[in-house]
């Protein structure tokens, strides 16, 4: 029996940033397998924290405006 692997989805608009609660844009994985989500603005603001303590940074701010 094999396990189904699940593509990374693209975020949308129920998905919402954990820091504020606007549309998410960017998500975190975590290495403990956690996925944070965030708004343009907040992962902007965390980025050089993020870039270092992420296991990926799936990011879709170019599908604002």
């Amino acid at each position: 029996m094999s396990t189904p692997v699940i593509e990374d989805s693209h975020l949308n608009a129920s998905d919402r940033c954990d820091r504020c609660g606007a549309q998410a844009y960017v998500r975190v994985t975590m290495a403990s397998g956690f996925d944070l989500l965030f708004c343009s603005h907040h992962s902007k603001e965390h980025a050089d924290k993020l870039k270092q303590v992420a296991l990926t940074i799936h990011d879709e701010t170019q599908r604002i405006g």
